[in-house]
């Protein structure tokens, strides 16, 4: 399992994935799941993937080097395409292409085709936008009402997103509530898993986002979980009992 989480804010974007792989108990791995296209100046789109990892790194392949679309009869890749939205269709393109390639094979296998794709960024000259690529290859967009995406295993770091996250977030604020979604997840899920990987792009910046790694020991990590801790139990010893109870 993974956890992927986007959010596209009026400043920017942040996204942010963890790095574990699970077949097993006994068989516990970590991947890079976050996967920039860059070329300086011009485009900038990240790419995070979950489920099977065999599926994800094909596509994450077909998407770097390129293939015949169906749809256009060119040979696109993300380095080529003309829009984020063209990215988003042809990152659907490519899971499809993956599927028609291995889908019977893992049906006879008792396998589930699993892969989801969190695409953002911007290219010079067009919008900013996130998009959120499912198994079948279509997708969603994160709006200013809902300005955020998740991928994988979400359900633990919703509820800061839903409470906390708009559009109108400062963007460090939201790199804060990233890392308070990602710890919350890697509390109550084993398969979700250090390091992880952090990408901050500034809106029409056409600059190099600022791309960290963040381990185990990472000092301002540390420091959101141990605060966010503190904080939970803190408003929880405030709340007084209920007036019922004798």
């Amino acid at each position: 399992m993974t956890y992927c989480l986007g959010l596209r804010l009026k400043e920017g974007l942040v996204m942010l994935a963890d790095t574990r792989t699970n077949a097993g108990v006994d068989n516990i791995a970590t991947f890079k799941k976050s996967h920039l296209f860059e070329t300086a100046g011009e485009r900038m789109i990240c790419a995070m993937t979950s489920g099977n990892l065999a599926i994800t790194q094909a596509v994450i392949n077909l998407l770097s080097e390129g293939f015949d679309s169906p749809m256009t009869g060119e040979r696109e890749s993300l380095y080529t395409v003309g829009s984020m939205f063209r990215a988003a269709e042809l990152a659907g393109e490519a899971v499809r292409k993956v599927y028609q390639r291995d889908g019977d094979a893992l049906e006879q296998q008792d396998m589930q085709f699993s892969c989801g794709i969190l695409i953002g960024g911007q290219i010079k000259g067009r919008s900013m936008r996130l998009f959120q690529v499912y198994a079948a290859g279509n997708f969603i967009e994160a709006t200013p009402d809902t300005p955020f995406l998740q991928i994988g295993e979400h359900k633990y770091g919703k509820p800061i997103l839903d409470r906390a996250c708009s559009y109108e977030t400062p963007l460090k604020d939201g790199v804060k509530l990233a890392l308070v979604s990602m710890d919350s997840t890697l509390r109550s899920n084993l398969t979700v898993g250090m390091p992880l990987d952090l990408m901050v792009y500034k809106k029409d910046s056409q600059a190099t986002p600022m791309c960290r790694r963040i381990e185990e020991d990472d000092v301002y990590f540390q420091m959101i979980r141990d605060r966010w801790s503190t904080a939970l139990r803190d408003a929880y010893r405030a709340v007084p009992p209920a007036d019922w109870l004798s």
